[in-house]
């Protein structure tokens, strides 16, 4: 509750401190929204810890193989990536470069889900 709260805080001054450079120079704006973002991504990391911790966990209890859990964790990664860049992109009045950045975003995210699919092909194929 406690980094909520501080992200929340953080976020909101910072947004406010953009709307007010940006009317001047916009290019401080951006660069201001991310050093912000950058300060929030870190107060989030010892969440993202946990959450791997806790999937870890819960991949020995069910005996899944690491090979299967880590493109989960990746997809994921790129998604939270390509959603921050692309937003910064919008903030800096180009959204033609965050539609592609969107699109690399979902073809590398189908790229390394690859071995998971594999794995469930293999799955299918040797009930067969």
């Amino acid at each position: 509750m406690e980094d909520a709260l501080k992200i929340c805080a953080i976020a909101v001054a910072a947004a406010l401190c953009a709307v007010v450079v940006k009317k001047q120079t916009p290019e401080i704006g951006i660069v201001l929204t991310l050093v912000a973002g950058a300060i929030i991504l870190g107060l989030s990391l010892g969440a993202a810890e946990r959450v791997r911790s806790l999937m870890d966990t819960l991949a020995d209890t069910a005996g899944l193989s690491p090979a299967v859990l880590a493109p989960v964790i990746k997809t994921a990664g790129i998604a939270i990536v390509t959603r921050i860049a692309a937003e910064v992109c919008r903030d800096a009045k180009e959204s033609g470069m965050a539609s592609f950045v969107e699109t690399a975003g979902a073809m590398l995210a189908l790229a390394v889900s690859l071995p998971l699919l594999e794995a469930v092909l293999r799955t299918i194929t040797g009930f067969l």
